[in-house]
């Protein structure tokens, strides 16, 4: 389909009226309901830039932000009042300071001012809810992020009809990429669906540069049975297995909740619960999103009849281990997804290596959360009802702690075996932990080491690591 643009060339009636409403919307922060102004007819009409073809696809639709002002035929605000949703600190208005068209980009911007002498932030959302709501299909959009902790920039989808399912996680909501402002070389692809909520996220972290330095593609390709998610053409995660339900009761038909229209967001938020508040580094100034295009294609047509894949549990090795490589005997790539891996967020720095039969972990930056430096093992099978051990051997270069737990990336991070700390010296010492999983079946427990924000630096070495089932737990002694 052919997309246009008005280009405006006498100020327009649409933004006066965007102002009055956005100075009514700001009083003390109340919550103004979602207007959805109409752009002034006087006008220039010309046709925005064609979207680029791809093979396979027809575009659906698409906003290369050409004109001046945004599209009011694609895109609506999306006003909220602050702590709408993750204890998140900004008011999305509908003010042109928030959100507007220059350069070619669409711009979300987050403003900090002081009201009664506090801290209070404004910023920018839009969204094409009943609009542009679409069932499968490739989206693509570029964009550049701003850099600042507590920044926190998001494209993401959502059902057209919420509650077909339920409230949120059981509606299902598609996240095409989010960065945290805090850590811009790091950038998240997830999907969020069911009841108890569950998530399954991938992760790209750049060797060099940041999000924040340029502009990058971001792109999800919906499918019936199948989602995959890339970042400039790279593909880092694929999805197939999701669900939705009440609790205690049977799930609803596969591929739901996926099996509806959503439709296209686009916001820039300012703290919450993953991000954290802003502090006197971040630089308000310049706190904008920027969107070169959004690009909406779809098939000519896709298959619906699919089955939801069985899940596959690890077996254990012939002494009952499920832990791979548990000796540390192949010196294997700690970056990639297979058996162990090396991580670093939030001002960690660092880096491991497989020496004498021994994972060591280098810390040279802490970092800010417990998981800034961490090591891990995933696709740990967890049967609910049964009990595991888990063992290994540890020490240090100076006495320090560190985590150990046992987590659930496709169930909301939730805790298998909980976050426990313990401290090591400079001897090795042999850590034993024993737990009954209570959860509902898991195909990807994962196990992990948290070395991050411990007050320490001091390098950490790792030996002969199991997590094995057992039939009953060790008694404990009183």
């Amino acid at each position: 389909m052919k997309n246009f643009k008005r280009v405006i060339s006498v100020v327009s009636v649409m933004t006066l009226l965007t102002s009055l409403v956005t100075f009514a919307g700001c009083n003390n922060g109340a919550y103004q309901p979602e207007i959805d102004l109409v752009p002034n007819p006087d006008v220039e009409i010309v046709e925005a830039t064609p979207a680029p073809e791809l093979e396979g696809y027809n575009i659906l639709w698409h906003d290369e932000f050409d004109g001046n002002e945004l599209d009011f035929n694609t895109w609506s605000y999306d006003p909220h009042a602050p702590g709408w949703t993750n204890n998140e600190l900004q008011e999305y208005t509908q003010s042109t300071d928030n959100v507007f068209v220059k350069d070619g980009n669409l711009v979300l911007k987050a403003i900090k001012k002081t009201i009664d002498g506090r801290n209070y932030y404004t910023s920018g959302k839009v969204k094409t809810k009943d609009k542009e709501d679409f069932l499968y299909g490739k989206v693509v959009a570029r964009a550049k992020v701003p850099e600042g902790q507590g920044l926190w920039p998001a494209i993401w989808m959502m059902p057209t009809e919420e509650m077909k399912y339920g409230q949120w996680p059981k509606c299902g909501e598609i996240d095409i990429m989010e960065v945290l402002g805090s850590d811009v070389t790091t950038a998240y692809g997830t999907v969020h669906y069911g009841e108890p909520h569950a998530e399954q996220q991938g992760v790209v972290t750049l060797d060099s540069g940041s999000f924040a330095d340029s502009f990058h593609e971001y792109s999800v390709e919906w499918e019936p049975g199948e989602m995959r998610w890339y970042i400039d053409d790279n593909l880092y995660l694929t999805v197939n297995d999701w669900f939705t339900g009440e609790v205690g009761a049977d799930e609803k038909p596969y591929p739901a909740p996926f099996d509806q229209t959503f439709y296209v967001q686009l916001n820039l938020a300012v703290g919450g619960t993953w991000p954290g508040n802003p502090d006197e580094t971040t630089d308000f100034d310049n706190a904008e999103f920027l969107i070169d295009y959004v690009r909406v294609y779809q098939k000519d047509e896709y298959d619906t009849n699919v089955k939801k894949p069985e899940k596959v549990f690890l077996e254990a090795d012939e002494t009952g281990n499920f832990i791979r490589n548990c000796d540390f005997s192949v010196a294997e790539n700690l970056d990639d997804d297979e058996d162990w891996k090396f991580l670093l967020f939030e001002g960690g720095e660092g880096s491991a290596e497989i020496k004498d039969n021994t994972m060591i972990i280098y810390t040279d930056a802490m970092g800010t959360v417990d998981y800034s430096v961490q090591l891990v093992q995933p696709d740990l099978p967890m049967i609910k009802g049964k009990n595991y051990r888990i063992t290994f051997d540890c020490w240090a270069e100076e006495d320090r702690n560190l985590i150990v737990c046992i987590s659930a990336p496709n169930a909301g991070w939730i805790r298998y075996f909980p976050d426990t700390l313990f401290d090591v010296t400079t001897e090795p010492q042999t850590f034993v932990y024993e737990f009954t999983m209570t959860e509902k079946n898991d195909n990807n427990g994962r196990l992990e080491f948290n070395m991050g924000n411990k007050g320490s630096d001091a390098t950490i070495y790792i030996k002969n690591v199991r997590v094995e089932e057992i039939e009953e737990l060790t008694p404990v002694e009183e």
